[in-house]
């Protein structure tokens, strides 16, 4: 037998959570958590981010559709005018949802009740404006991101002040989409046209790989709500860049979604590293998470 004092202990009181006042801060709150775990890394995270931002590094925000449906649009807009984010980049869905918003105020269906009837993704507007924004930018020469922002930007929508993509647009910040064929509702519509589809697309994969080679020298990228599409467009983006010369090195990701996912780990967390540098993972509702994340980047 030894004495416990003697024992190296994982737990310790010092890295206790601590109890907060009324009138506590959102500094206060983070201050606050326990040194354990995601208490620790959602602290060492943010250090990180902040020093990308006073590094004047590329913080890249990738997310899925999702993340605009629960209504964060304006908490990304915000961190993008404050210099928080430099690039953002979304899946297909991810257009659909923020054309539907600055369009008619709302978005998002029943998907089961409508898919039964024949009515889910008939939306004409929704169609008619992006597919048309896409063949438009296709044939001057532009990515899918930056064709769709530049039709919310020079249009009269309503709700355009929710628009992610028309902010981007009147910030300067570049946007790029991914899709896949087929996995989109305006991929149906009659006037969809494939050709312009992949030109965007192949545009905005290359341009994502040149804003990939800005994240060397302490850089982050992060990933919220997107499972599949973003993580396998990133890990080939890191491979291009790399091949091209770029060393990626020194670079930080994190993952933020309600799920543990393999491709978001394996491609986002854990395969692309360099020699410095480390992967995050965060598992939380996104409309809890990212507001926490954006007010204690502002704190």
């Amino acid at each position: 037998m030894y004495s416990l004092r003697s024992r190296p202990s994982l737990v310790s009181v010092r890295k206790f959570a601590r109890p907060l006042g009324s009138r506590a801060s959102v500094r206060n709150l983070i201050a606050s958590l326990p040194e354990f775990l995601a208490g620790g890394d959602f602290r060492e995270f943010l250090g990180l981010v902040r020093r990308a931002r006073s590094k004047g590094k590329a913080i890249h925000f990738a997310c899925g559709a999702h993340v605009i449906k629960v209504g964060l649009a304006p908490i990304l807009i915000d961190l993008m005018e404050e210099g928080w984010l430099t690039a953002l980049s979304l899946n297909g869905a991810g257009i659909i949802h923020d054309f539907e918003t600055a369009f008619c105020g709302a978005t998002s269906e029943e998907v089961g009740a409508r898919i039964r009837k024949g009515r889910f993704g008939m939306a004409r507007e929704t169609g008619e404006f992006l597919n048309r924004a896409i063949r438009d930018g296709a044939g001057d020469g532009l990515g899918l991101g930056e064709a769709v922002g530049r039709m919310m930007a020079g249009s009269r929508l309503r709700y355009r002040r929710h628009s992610l993509l028309a902010n981007a647009h009147r910030l300067g910040i570049p946007v790029t989409v991914h899709v896949a064929i087929g996995t989109d509702t305006i991929h149906f519509h009659p006037d969809a046209d494939g050709e312009a589809l992949g030109a965007t697309a192949l545009r905005d994969f290359v341009r994502f790989c040149s804003l990939i080679e800005r994240l060397d020298g302490g850089g982050v990228f992060i990933n919220a709500g997107s499972a599949v599409i973003l993580p396998e467009v990133f890990l080939k983006a890191v491979a291009v860049a790399r091949n091209r010369g770029a060393g990626l090195d020194d670079f930080s990701t994190a993952v933020f979604d309600f799920n543990h996912h393999y491709r978001p780990d394996r491609n986002v967390v854990r395969r692309p590293l360099g020699k410095k540098g480390k992967g995050f993972y965060f598992i939380g509702h996104h409309e809890i998470m990212i507001p926490l994340f954006a007010a204690a980047l502002k704190s």
